[in-house]
């Protein structure tokens, strides 16, 4: 990967890995999924991040060799095509503005030549609330339409509110998909979504999801370095485009036990236990059950 800066901007050009809202590449697995082209980044205007740029080519985790892009259309997303389902070049700029210290709003759009364009709204509020009490509210509402070859026509609005005191936090969320389609996205990244959890994305057509999520950080007991989540969410509405079937559910609950080693010889050496279950009653779905053990290090250089 070549990079430029210029001030603060910096221009990249090769291997990218980027963590946008209409583009994040997944690295849930060993080897992470890569893109190949340009990206442009500021900084220079104080409180405003700009990005732009185009991707050409995907590496995705499970392969050695880079191939053009396609779409998510696992499940019940309703998605077709007219023409050729692939395409080697993505488009995307947007950018993001801090007001202050509470408030964040951000615009990025996305195209997919030739299959689809997406706009997406963001805006983040942090409210102190006492002495260590805060409530957190996540807003995103995406416009997916098509672009010649594909079907795809979603609204999609996500929100989470996260209430945090001292070492626990307290999340609800509630997500819904409108239009003739579930939510599109490049295949294998991370959707922009505020119910895309451990395995399933909650995005088909029609379904409306909502979560309840719990995290403590064993600081408070005096054993930092500890954390523990638990999160339930449950889908429902999905559309089985079927006439002669009725609307499925389903349903996911994943739980992360994770500690980092803080001093000593093995300082810094991550190890987390992630488990997940899913259940449903879509046609031709598929009951879970996962456990993943990760191991990382992080190895300060200066």
């Amino acid at each position: 990967t070549a990079k430029l800066r210029v001030s603060q901007t910096v221009l990249r050009a090769g291997t990218l890995l980027p963590k946008l809202p209409v583009v994040s590449y997944n690295d849930s697995r060993l080897l992470p999924q890569t893109f190949q082209g340009g990206w442009v980044n500021s900084t220079d205007i104080a409180g405003l991040t700009l990005d732009g740029g185009q991707l050409q080519q995907v590496n995705e985790r499970d392969s050695s060799d880079y191939q053009d892009m396609v779409v998510n259309t696992l499940s019940k997303k309703n998605i077709r095509f007219s023409g050729d389902p692939q395409s080697d070049e993505f488009n995307f700029a947007g950018g993001s503005y801090k007001w202050n210290d509470s408030l964040s709003t951000g615009y990025h759009y996305g195209n997919l030549e030739g299959l689809y364009n997406q706009h997406i709204l963001s805006l983040v509020h942090l409210l102190p609330i006492a002495d260590k009490q805060s409530l957190k509210t996540d807003l995103r509402f995406a416009r997916s339409t098509d672009d010649g070859d594909s079907n795809i026509d979603n609204k999609a609005f996500g929100a989470l509110f996260t209430y945090a005191m001292g070492f626990h936090s307290f999340g609800l969320g509630y997500q819904k998909m409108s239009g003739d389609t579930g939510y599109a996205y490049l295949s294998d990244s991370d959707p922009f979504l505020v119910n895309y959890v451990q395995i399933n994305d909650f995005a088909n057509k029609d379904e409306k999801s909502w979560q309840v999520r719990y995290d403590y950080n064993f600081a408070g007991l005096g054993i930092p370095g500890l954390t523990f989540m638990t999160r339930y969410i449950r889908g429902s509405d999905i559309d089985q485009l079927n006439p002669a079937l009725s609307d499925a559910s389903e349903w996911e609950r994943d739980t992360d036990i994770a500690y980092v080693i803080q001093d000593g010889p093995l300082k810094n050496l991550g190890i987390k236990w992630r488990n997940a279950t899913v259940r449903n009653d879509i046609v031709g779905g598929s009951d879970l059950d996962e456990n993943r053990l990760i191991l990382s290090y992080t190895l300060p250089l200066w």
